[in-house]
């Protein structure tokens, strides 16, 4: 099993938990940033992009670039993008379509996406900060590939991992993401032990004091 099937297996807070633990408490994305499915559970490699709003772009131009950012996304990772903009949708349903065919796992955007009903429809994994009808031709472009981003107060290396679903968006960093998915699965085992404990009758807290965990 793959470090990303394993960790979609774990959920935000146990993965929280133990960066918090280890010192790396600063790693989860602004609680605005959610899913278009709250069933949806996401992680993988982090892809990183950016881009900016111009104006008075040609249509074909900012399309020829949308394009080759699709293009560019790697399968098997998660699209993290910082779009330094607050009024466009910057995903939509056939941008969905085409990641989703070439494999990405899902995509992150700290901006708008539209097409929502579809995207839902496709199973695609989205989390985007608001939803909007405006679409982004003639508007933005695309600028930087691979680059560390800022969302929030969180930067994001390309090659991190992320591990996303209702609760929120959680930032792993790269090299110790093994390390942090081991201990995630312990936290998932032990939470299972007290939740036994609890449904047979034990103490809360002596369940706690038994296992160290609630």
């Amino acid at each position: 099993m793959s470090l990303s099937q394993r960790l979609e297996k774990t959920y935000t807070g146990a993965v929280h938990d133990v960066l918090n633990k280890m010192g790396h408490g600063n790693c989860v994305l602004p609680p605005e940033i959610g899913p278009l499915d709250p069933d949806c559970r996401l992680a993988g490699p982090v892809y990183t992009v950016s881009g900016r709003r111009y104006e008075s772009l040609d249509d074909h131009e900012t399309l020829l670039q949308w394009t080759g950012m699709l293009s560019k996304i790697p399968a098997n990772s998660v699209a993290i993008c910082q779009p330094n903009d607050n009024t466009l949708a910057h995903m939509g349903e056939l941008s969905a379509e085409t990641l989703k065919l070439r494999g990405v796992r899902g995509y992150i955007v700290d901006g708008g996406c539209r097409d929502t009903e579809f995207i839902e429809q496709i199973g695609f994994p989205v989390f985007s900060r608001y939803i909007t009808p405006k679409d982004i031709v003639g508007s933005w472009l695309p600028d930087a590939f691979e680059e560390p981003i800022q969302i929030g107060d969180v930067t994001i290396q390309n090659a991190d991992y992320v591990v996303a679903d209702r609760d929120g968006v959680v930032i792993i960093p790269g090299n110790i993401s093994e390390e942090v998915t081991v201990a995630a699965e312990k936290v998932l085992r032990t939470e299972s032990l007290v939740r036994k404990a609890i449904l047979q009758g034990e103490d809360p807290q002596q369940a706690y004091l038994k296992y160290g965990k609630f």
